[in-house]
C-alpha cells in the first residue's frame, strides 16, 4: 500500500478504535478448512501494536501456504510462528478493554481469536456496513472488498498479496476518512454521499478468489464458483 501514516486529525485524539486482521492459511481443500497464521493489531493513530506469526497447530497438515493470496510460507512461520494460545495472549494483552474494533467483516477476525465482546474490548464497527450502499437498480445494497474501498477511496495503489498488518491499517484509514467525512471540515452527509456513489460507479476489480476459484486444490470460496460443497455462513 503506498502512502505513509499521516497525523491524526485532533478528533482522533484519545480515540478507541482499533482494527485486528487476521490472514490465514488451508488445513484442508474446502474453503472453510482455514487457521490462523497471522494477527495484526494497529490503533486509530496508524501504529501497529502487533504483528504475530502463528505455527500451524501440532498434527495439523497444511494443504496450501496461499502463498500468492497471503505472502506466507513453511519457512516463515517455522521461523517466526509461536503458538496460537501464545498469539492470542498476545492480542489480550496488547488490547484495551475498552476498544472499539474496525475491520472488515471484523467479526470474523473476533471468532477466530476467540475474543469476547464486552471482556476483551468494547464493541465491534464492520466496515462492509460503513460503505455499503443502496443500489437502486437492483434494489439491494451493495458491499465492497477492502482493495475496492481503499482504491476508489483512498486513492491508494492495492497489492494482489494480503498482510494482516497492512490490512488492518487499511481497515484505520477507511474509518478515519469516514469520520472525517461525518465532521463538519468534512463536508457531512453531503461528502459521504458522495463518496459512496463513487464506490457504486467505479468498477471493482476481479478479486484473487474471483481469479482463481482454487488454489493449489483448495476452494477459495467464492459463491458462484464454489465446488468444495462446504456452507458458506453470512
Amino acid at each position: 500500500m503506498s502512502g505513509s501514516p499521516q497525523p491524526p486529525p485532533p478528533q482522533f485524539q484519545g480515540a478507541n478504535h482499533f482494527s485486528i486482521d487476521v490472514e490465514c492459511i488451508a488445513s484442508g481443500t474446502q474453503h472453510n478448512a482455514r487457521e490462523v497464521a497471522q494477527i495484526a493489531l494497529v490503533d486509530q493513530h496508524e501504529r501497529c501494536l502487533l504483528n504475530v506469526y502463528v505455527k500451524p497447530p501440532e498434527g495439523v497438515v497444511v494443504a496450501s501456504y496461499l502463498t500468492p493470496l497471503t505472502g506466507l510460507s513453511a519457512e516463515l512461520l517455522d521461523a517466526h510462528g509461536v503458538s496460537l494460545a501464545e498469539a492470542i495472549a498476545a492480542v489480550r494483552n496488547a488490547l484495551p478493554p475498552h476498544a472499539v474494533l474496525v475491520g472488515q467483516n471484523i467479526a470474523k477476525d473476533v471468532e477466530w481469536l476467540g475474543l469476547r465482546e464486552g471482556t476483551d474490548f468494547a464493541g465491534m464497527v464492520d466496515l462492509a456496513g460503513v460503505w455499503r450502499v443502496w443500489n437502486e437498480k437492483y434494489k439491494s445494497w451493495s458491499v465492497f472488498g477492502q482493495d475496492h474501498l481503499v482504491k476508489t477511496l483512498l486513492g491508494s495503489d492495492v497489492a494482489e498479496q494480503h498482510n494482516a498488518a497492512i490490512d488492518a491499517l487499511k481497515s484505520v484509514r477507511l474509518f478515519n476518512y469516514y469520520a472525517f467525512l461525518q465532521s463538519p471540515g468534512g463536508g457531512g452527509e453531503p461528502a459521504v454521499e458522495a463518496a459512496k456513489r463513487r464506490l457504486l460507479e467505479t468498477p471493482p476489480e476481479p478479486s484473487f478468489a474471483k481469479k482463481n476459484p482454487s488454489w493449489e486444490g483448495c476452494c477459495m470460496g467464492n459463491r458462484k464458483t464454489c465446488t468444495c460443497g462446504a456452507p458458506f455462513f453470512g
